[in-house]
């Protein structure tokens, strides 16, 4: 989320049935009209899911900041809740774009095409669809044995995180990272061709499905330690990578071609930069662009130092 979209909201924050306070008569009524029934009822009946309360009070967030949701009545997407899906998800891209992505001076034509083009809802889990276009990011798998939760990145810094790389359809790009695939497709429609490395088994297998079902046949998804990249495609024209890291492994670095980029979010919070990484002449340099508090990814911490 951005600072200022909404008074009093922190800018690091990110979807989560947890927390959410209680939903006012005014909030109610205006999710009555704004919600259809068949897609937050069968919500209510699972205990794994927040309050009521909870979820009308995020919906009207959405729509002070996004403006009206696209709903209507479509009966093409039966869920795990066999409610029928009744969200207009072309519509809601185009206002994820118009508000969210443009506002914050993405340009890029090729940017813009990518994230109108690429259906971001098929990269979530079933029942985040209908939250797939909120300016948050969405948690897809969750922290287990001291790793971090992975997430889809909002759609505002990654754009903004695209543009930066300039990529054309001649580059071969490395994504570190990949989760579900969902930037690995907006890096299909970029690039000439994609390596996306993804450290979770599970998550690779269901991007690599995903990626497949919809035709992204430019991208190859590898199972690896992300901070080791893959060296048997490199070098490579441009590196991505897909969250916020502590330190860059020199490995990443030395996996560039001469004149290839590399771009990345260091540091954490919302102190965190995103940085350019260019190689040139073999010494590889950077410049900082701007703030952007994104998620972190496993195995780019710094090691402990003793201190006396």
């Amino acid at each position: 989320m951005h600072p200022g979209s909404i008074p009093g909201e922190a800018s690091n924050s990110s979807f989560s049935f947890d927390g959410l306070a209680h939903t006012s008569r005014n909030e109610f009524a205006i999710c009555r009209r704004l919600l259809p029934f068949p897609v937050v009822s069968p919500l209510l009946l699972d205990p794994a899911f927040p309050t009521s309360c909870d979820i009308l009070r995020l919906t009207v967030r959405c729509v002070l900041k996004a403006g009206r949701p696209a709903i209507k009545t479509l009966g093409h997407d039966t869920g795990r809740y066999g409610a029928t899906d009744m969200m207009d998800y072309t519509a809601a891209r185009t206002k994820m774009v118009d508000n969210q992505i443009r506002t914050t001076d993405v340009t890029s034509h090729s940017v813009l095409s990518a994230c109108l083009a690429v259906p971001r809802e098929a990269f979530v889990p079933p029942q985040l669809k209908p939250l797939a276009y909120i300016d948050e990011d969405l948690l897809v798998a969750a922290a287990e044995n001291g790793v971090p939760g992975r997430y889809l990145m909002e759609a505002s810094p990654l754009a903004k995180l695209l543009q930066l790389a300039a990529i054309t359809k001649d580059d071969l790009v490395l994504e570190i990272g990949c989760a579900t695939g969902y930037v690995s497709a907006l890096l299909s429609s970029l690039a000439g061709s994609v390596v996306a490395v993804e450290s979770d088994e599970a998550l690779a297998s269901r991007a690599t499905e995903t990626l497949a079902n919809l035709g992204y046949d430019n991208v190859a998804v590898v199972t690896g330690p992300l901070e080791q990249g893959y060296a048997a495609e490199a070098p490579y024209d441009v590196i991505f990578v897909n969250g916020s890291i502590e330190l860059l492994p020199e490995a990443l670095l030395s996996q560039l071609r001469e004149g290839g980029r590399l771009v990345a979010v260091v540091g954490y919070g919302n102190a965190a930069r995103a940085r350019l990484y260019v190689k040139a002449d073999g010494v590889t340099s950077y410049t900082e662009y701007f703030n952007a508090s994104v998620k972190p990814l496993p195995g780019f911490r710094k090691h402990a130092e003793f201190v006396f």
